[in-house]
């Protein structure tokens, strides 16, 4: 069956992008960083908006604690849980919460530790604890990056000290840290300013103040994560949500990497929006049945797609509903659509039908 655009559908559409976007034209400037890699993200639909040498595998000190964190989260049962910490936590380089041989603390106030103070021993203490040892929590990291499509990356340990062969590139730890931000209690932690560790058997009260100066200054920050070492240089992992889009920043070996950052998230929520070009909750109704009462054919599309667009690329969308076969039962995919931006095919969707049919013939839609 020949193809046909839905023409009133994509109208309407664009009638609904207009009301998103006001008329004036939006010019998206070029960004420049002085950043040796850098990622810009939307976080839901996994969008580069920015980026420079982003596949470049590099060290990324202490925003390894992004994997850290989500991996612990995911692979243990009560974050409450308090356990005693093991003595190859104590006395760790870098920076510290200061555990104490025998201290017990809970799963949960170590997150706090790992992130805000970004404790190199709360991360040993947490990779020990849930993996075991810090080899094979090391290997729990590798495979959270493998599930969420970060395949230039390894790791080595949970806190980010140089190792050559601990790294990642700016996209990886980007589609990470857009991963961990759709789980609750990992977006709680990272988008926490100061969090009190409650007196423990070894010691007083902690009182923890984040890094991350983007919580205080960048409109709708949350989170993510700083990090320095002398190999990797200034990095940091930061996020921001406005009007329902969440931007996912990372910048690897940057100078300046708060003024810089917060640039590039500002610069994008200026020039892109997200648009739902599809609805899965929406009937398409436009197909009749080949009989005497003329039968609606409903049918609904399998998923919802959204998508980030620049103002100038709102006319550059183009989607085709394509309809195959006759006879279907309820639940049938009876065709499919195709949306493309410029000339490129980016996504395709199955069409369903909710009702049974016993012939589909083509029929005007306007």
């Amino acid at each position: 069956m020949r193809k046909k655009i839905l023409c009133l559908l994509l109208v309407l559409l664009c009638a609904s992008i207009a009301i998103i976007f006001p008329p004036k034209q939006y010019k998206s400037e070029a960004m420049s960083t002085s950043a040796k890699g850098m990622c810009l993200i939307e976080q839901e639909t996994g969008r580069i908006i920015y980026s420079k040498n982003e596949n470049l595998k590099l060290s990324m000190a202490s925003t390894t604690k992004v994997v850290t964190a989500i991996t612990v989260i995911e692979n243990c049962d009560n974050l409450d849980e308090k356990f005693v910490v093991n003595n190859e936590s104590i006395g760790v380089e870098g920076t510290s919460i200061y555990l104490r041989k025998g201290e017990e603390v809970s799963v949960k106030d170590l997150l706090y530790g790992l992130m805000l103070r970004s404790g190199n021993d709360s991360a040993v203490a947490l990779a020990c604890h849930v993996g075991g040892s810090v080899e094979k929590f090391a290997k729990m990291m590798n495979d959270t990056a493998k599930k969420v499509g970060a395949n230039n990356s390894n790791f080595t340990n949970p806190h980010g000290l140089d190792d050559k062969n601990h790294y990642t590139t700016a996209y990886d730890l980007a589609k990470i840290s857009a991963y961990a931000l759709g789980n609750d209690t990992f977006k709680e932690i990272v988008s926490t300013k100061s969090h009190i560790i409650p007196a423990t058997n070894k010691s007083d009260k902690r009182y923890l103040t984040n890094k991350n100066k983007l919580l205080t200054s960048l409109d709708g920050c949350c989170g993510v994560k700083t990090g320095f070492t002398s190999r990797a240089g200034r990095c940091l992992v930061s996020s921001a949500e406005r009007d329902g889009m969440t931007i996912v920043c990372v910048v690897l070996n940057c100078g300046p990497m708060f003024e810089e950052s917060a640039s590039m998230i500002n610069s994008a929520f200026e020039n892109y929006k997200k648009v739902k070009l599809i609805d899965k909750n929406i009937a398409i109704e436009d197909e009749k049945i080949g009989n005497k009462e003329y039968k609606q054919l409903y049918m609904y599309p399998e998923e919802d797609f959204d998508i980030v667009l620049s103002q100038n690329e709102l006319d550059e969308i183009k989607i085709e509903y394509n309809f195959n076969g006759n006879k279907a039962e309820i639940n049938s995919v009876v065709g499919e659509i195709k949306i493309f931006l410029k000339k490129d095919l980016i996504k395709t969707i199955k069409l369903i039908t909710m009702n049974k049919i016993d012939k589909m013939i083509e029929a005007d839609l306007l």
